[in-house]
């Protein structure tokens, strides 16, 4: 008997022991639920084992040269960009400048002046000026109109109605001695006022009526001229007039409903009580006007850019606005600041130069050379330089915002950038 060792015991032979294996492999099987599918491939040699080239002898190594050896795969894996444990050509993380970084997302797809993505204050205000840098030839053309349009009729308006400004004037105007005369100042003052701010809005919406054209064109990176965007916005000037129409009528009946109850209190003769009325309505319709103003917006770019009517654009702006008044309200401010920066600076040019040419005083001869044809032009001037800088920066901010919140809400990032890509 040639037992070998490990795979027999003691007292059994080999064809017994390969009897029994066999039966208990066949009844182990019966028992088994079997998984095999009726066709089998044909009996062959199935082993794993291939005869290959026959392999060079083995060199001894020594210290030395064995760490090369083992450091040599490593180090054409770090060549080619990869990491130790990591196949040639790929990458771990996300892959940015050549070099890994972990975890951070890739960079935001931007055919033209923004990224498309969530932006921040900064990248809107930088988008709008990249906008008037790169399309300045319409930009130029559409707020140089806008402004000598309404820097004319505000001119008159100051002409003719300059009468409550002068007794307001601390420098040498005629001051108010009672209450009564103040009220009337006030009103004439206010009267004045709310005629400038109205033909400031209604520029601002015009512009940004055909601005808003070209932003969304810059934003796809693509060319746009005067003419194209005017064909684009015309069929929506109707409606941009009723929008143009309602939002100043709807702020102006704010403040007239908040100092209407201090001036009837002033005509029935209590003067003390009608002047703390009305300052009291005054503050609270500011407040509420304000609050009106930043919920309507974005009104004018979903009008222009959703073709939508004045009530469904109004709707439209409000929910954009819904969760992010204070935010929309942050950069509206912003633009605001940027607007009467620019226009003092302009303004102060013009009063140097005035000062410079005409050597005006600061007394009565001041006041009276502040309201004559001369100096109102030259302030016209002065204002049409700063509304042809501004305008397009609040119309560019106002389109910018209202594309960031629906990229926020409505994810519209993706299909700007499916725009761009398809050169729509």
């Amino acid at each position: 008997m040639t037992d070998s060792p490990g795979r027999t015991s003691p007292g059994s032979s080999p064809s017994d022991e390969t009897d029994q294996a066999d039966k208990a492999g066949k009844a182990a099987q019966e028992d088994r639920p079997t998984h095999w599918a009726q066709e089998q491939p044909p009996p062959g040699d199935w082993s794993t084992s291939a005869q290959g080239p026959p392999r060079p002898p083995r060199q001894r190594l020594g210290t030395g040269e064995r760490a090369r050896a083992q450091s040599a795969p490593q180090q054409g894996r770090r060549e080619a960009g990869g990491l130790p444990g990591q196949r040639p050509g790929q990458q771990h993380g996300w892959q940015q400048a050549g070099r890994p970084q972990w975890g951070g997302p890739p960079r935001a797809p931007q055919p033209g002046v923004i990224p498309l993505r969530p932006l921040q204050a900064g990248e809107i205000v930088e988008g709008a000026v990249r906008t008037m840098r790169i399309h300045w030839r319409a930009v130029l053309g559409i707020s140089l109109t806008v402004a000598i349009g309404t820097q004319a009729v505000a001119t008159v308006v100051d002409r003719v109605w300059d009468r409550g400004a002068v007794e307001l004037d601390p420098l040498g105007g005629v001051t108010p001695e009672t209450p009564q005369e103040l009220v009337e100042a006030i009103g004439n003052g206010l009267g004045g006022i709310g005629v400038a701010w109205l033909l400031s809005l209604v520029g601002s919406i015009t512009a940004s009526a055909l601005l808003t054209v070209i932003v969304s064109r810059a934003v796809l990176g693509r060319p746009v001229t005067a003419r194209e965007a005017w064909r684009s916005a015309r069929p929506q000037l109707g409606r941009m007039a009723g929008l143009m129409v309602l939002v100043p009528m709807l702020l102006i009946g704010v403040f007239a409903v908040g100092i209407v109850w201090g001036l009837l209190a002033a005509a029935a003769g209590a003067e003390q009580a009608g002047m703390s009325l009305t300052a009291l309505g005054g503050l609270a319709a500011m407040v509420v006007a304000t609050w009106l103003w930043i919920r309507y917006s974005l009104a004018a770019p979903a009008l222009m850019l959703e073709k939508q009517g004045v009530t469904a654009a109004m709707r439209r702006s409000a929910k954009l606005v819904r969760g992010s008044w204070w935010r929309v309200f942050g950069i509206q401010l912003i633009s605001i600041l940027i607007t009467a920066l620019v226009s003092l600076m302009a303004q102060a040019l013009v009063l140097v130069f005035d000062v410079f040419i005409h050597g005006a005083g600061m007394g009565d001869q001041s006041v009276a050379s502040a309201t004559d044809w001369a100096s109102l032009v030259e302030i016209g001037i002065a204002a049409v330089v700063s509304s042809v800088l501004t305008l397009p920066v609040a119309a560019g901010m106002t389109a910018l915002l209202y594309m960031d919140q629906r990229i926020r809400r409505e994810s519209l990032d993706l299909e700007l950038a499916r725009s761009a890509g398809e050169g729509k």
